[in-house]
């Protein structure tokens, strides 16, 4: 991706290797390797140029092209969404205000642009606007719409409310429906731990878009509404999933506890921790079926798409069957459906995340000995 993004801005989007030398501390890369060996270990996206007797070039192959320039439609025509994002984000916040470092750390989950600091964040003024601070700039609100304020959790309790309400004009003697907890599948609970869930879904719902200032800090009602809003910003995520590091960016922002760690783990009905890895990661349960995501947004697809084209082998191997397209029929990659290839339950995405804890491209290092015989090691995003 860092590669791409320097290789785009060039002209013609070529750029020759040498030159691509000059990069290697914007890329993270503290030993001299030889990049040769690196954009040949991935066929499907570079492809080399040779411009001379001493002059090797690369660029993007014509399916990585057409991936980069549906992706650039994709986000144009998505633009309005993230602004929407940013403004349920902020309103969220205690003071309506958010240092812009903080929410770069959301960039990667929420879809944001590399450049949003300079190109979203100053293009609607009816909505926020930069303002300098002592801690650095911030994004501030300047108009609340009572209509965002509405969370994902409460449009969720109406569709199903309107799906009973039809269901009870359907069935005639239907027996009595229970208020029952529904575990994923998976998750065994103590009659203490379920217990303690129950309790904590009996206590009344506080919407994340509420005045939380009242709040006593360490109180059930206070929990009740960290709750709502980490699940709040996970359903504006495009995977339903982020880190938790990310979150503990904002404890100042929404108040939320010290150990928050701790309190998403108190919650495995609502949020799943996977605790493989480096650092830990946070899904929104009712989001995946069977560790799978349910609905995928069109940039998730085209980034599934291009995953596909990183893993395709420089050789293929011996009785490997070939196909002429990275895509399925369905228009998204053959190779992954949702989070995990072939995950079946949630302990597999831990396996998934000990390759990949970390989904912030801004943050991961390439640190492979790339070499011409090794060509089976897929990058980290």
């Amino acid at each position: 991706m860092k590669i791409r993004k320097i290789l785009v801005n060039q002209p013609n989007r070529i750029l020759s290797l040498r030159e691509l030398g000059k990069f290697r501390r914007e890329l993270g890369l503290t030993k001299k390797r030889r990049f040769i060996a690196l954009l040949k270990k991935f066929p499907a996206v570079f492809e080399i140029v040779e411009e001379g007797v001493y002059s090797l070039q690369f660029r993007l192959t014509p399916e990585a092209e057409r991936l980069y320039l549906e992706e650039l439609k994709v986000r144009n025509e998505m633009e309005d969404l993230l602004v929407l994002k940013l403004r349920k984000l902020l309103m969220m916040s205690m003071e309506k205000r958010i240092l812009l470092e903080k929410i770069a750390h959301l960039r990667t989950d929420f879809g944001l642009p590399f450049e949003f600091r300079d190109t979203i964040c100053h293009r609607y003024p009816q909505y926020f606007r930069v303002v300098a601070t002592g801690r650095g700039p911030a994004l501030e609100l300047t108009h609340w719409d009572p209509e965002l304020a509405v969370s994902a959790a409460e449009l969720s309790e109406e569709e199903s409310r309107a799906k009973e309400l039809q269901e009870k004009d359907l069935i005639i003697d239907r027996p009595l429906k229970f208020n029952r907890v529904r575990l994923p599948k998976g998750l065994q609970l103590s009659k203490s731990e379920m217990r303690r869930v129950c309790q904590f879904r009996d206590i009344p719902y506080i919407s994340p878009y509420s005045d939380f200032s009242l709040l006593r800090a360490g109180s059930k009602e206070k929990e009740k509404h960290a709750c709502g809003v980490v699940h709040e910003i996970l359903s504006l995520t495009a995977e339903k999933r982020t880190l938790v590091d990310h979150l503990t960016h904002f404890r100042e922002e929404f108040r939320f506890s010290q150990q928050l760690r701790g309190m998403l783990i108190r919650h495995p009905d609502l949020f799943y921790v996977s605790l493989k890895g480096d650092r830990d990661s946070i899904f929104l349960r009712e989001a995946y079926c069977d560790s799978h995501l349910v609905e995928k947004d069109r940039l998730l697809l085209i980034k599934e798409k291009l995953r596909a084209l990183v893993t395709v082998p420089r050789f293929p191997r011996r009785g490997s069957l070939k196909t002429d397209s990275v895509g399925g029929e369905d228009g998204t990659s053959g190779q992954e459906d949702g989070i995990v290839e072939k995950a079946q339950d949630w302990s597999d995405i831990d396996s998934y995340l000990s390759g990949d804890e970390s989904n912030d491209d801004e943050d991961d290092g390439y640190e492979d000995d790339w070499s011409d015989e090794d060509d089976n090691i897929p990058p980290r995003f």
